[in-house]
């Protein structure tokens, strides 16, 4: 589903020769237009009780993409589906689902990506309204929210998830969602879920070294972040060597996304996804900078790296800059970007 800004042209007849070309195999033509329009919501073949739920959400008369878009929806046709803001995609989509949900399976069988928490949440919202009558079980997988409360929700069975890339992957990977019977997959507004720069946000998985200089921080600062729903590996030198090689197969496997480790292990990490390094000490001897913060950015790939300092560091990063002859910038307001 992607959304059209108002006042912006769309010629269907071109789009569909666009995508003819494209997606054209043995002179087989893949995208078509769907014509067929239904003017009340009543000649559509809904659920009697999804009907119920449209009505009582207030909708009187389908819109144009209503008309149009959810009788190929609940026919099981791929479809894309576009059209002006405000003008009733959310519902068109989420009555297509809620009609083909089998309400005695509870289990998640449709999936639906949004690009931001706030639209995920909205979907949320419609989709229970509509499904009032039928019983339906949503539940919207948002980041900023608890980790642990989405796999008590999940685990206790739902027929559709709403949810945003990150932390639907993150439910995927921990197994806490199961794919198994999804059989209906929506994407709201795809052109902004598949511009390059979302694809480059929350797509592109990659993982942190973060640096402390004590056994003692290590275990502290991971029981921080284990307490917050964080998924973290530790390492440091009292670790015998076969629990410090299982660990690092599973951070190097992409389980785990941080690791925190000592100065000790710093050139033993050889990851190719580690795009972040983070001190979260300073290292006590200058020339480890370089072994710390070279863990990210290999094999050619971009690197950062993110002192984090009080006023007793001030002499410390005095002597890493006039050791390696370079200058440690401020934290820029769009760190993000450098990610």
């Amino acid at each position: 589903m992607a959304g059209q800004a108002e006042g912006s042209q769309f010629d269907a007849r071109q789009f569909d020769a666009k995508m003819n070309d494209i997606l054209s195999a043995e002179g087989q033509d893949f995208f078509t237009t769907y014509d067929e329009v239904h003017d009340t919501f009543d000649a559509m073949g809904l659920q009697e009780n999804l009907l119920r739920g449209i009505y009582a959400y207030g909708f009187e008369k389908p819109s144009a993409i209503q008309q149009r878009g959810i009788v190929p929806f609940c026919k099981g046709l791929d479809v894309i589906q576009q059209a002006q803001s405000g003008t009733g995609k959310t519902a068109t989509f989420c009555s297509g689902v809620l009609q083909q949900l089998d309400y005695g399976l509870v289990e998640c069988q449709a999936l639906v990506l949004a690009p931001t928490r706030e639209l995920a949440q909205q979907i949320e919202k419609v989709m229970r309204a509509l499904g009032d009558y039928l019983g339906v079980k949503v539940h919207a997988c948002v980041g900023g929210t608890s980790v642990r409360e989405d796999q008590r929700i999940l685990s206790s069975g739902v027929h559709v998830v709403v949810g945003t890339p990150g932390r639907v992957f993150d439910m995927l990977r921990r197994q806490s969602l199961r794919p198994d019977c999804i059989k209906m997959f929506v994407l709201d507004e795809a052109d902004e879920m598949l511009s390059r720069g979302f694809k480059d946000q929350t797509l592109a998985i990659t993982q942190s070294v973060i640096f402390v200089n004590t056994r003692r921080k290590v275990d502290w600062l991971t029981d921080k972040m284990r307490s917050r729903d964080h998924t973290v590996s530790a390492t440091h030198g009292d670790m015998d060597q076969n629990t410090r090689d299982i660990i690092m197969r599973e951070f190097r496997s992409g389980s785990s996304r941080v690791l925190i480790t000592t100065d000790l292990l710093a050139r033993g990490i050889d990851v190719q996804q580690v795009s972040l390094v983070i001190n979260f000490d300073l290292p006590t001897q200058p020339e480890n900078y370089l072994h710390r913060i070279g863990r990210s950015g290999r094999f050619g790939r971009k690197g950062v790296a993110i002192n984090f300092i009080t006023a007793d560091d001030d002499r410390m990063i005095a002597d890493i800059q006039k050791f390696y002859n370079v200058m440690i910038e401020e934290l820029p307001s769009n760190v993000a970007d450098l990610l």
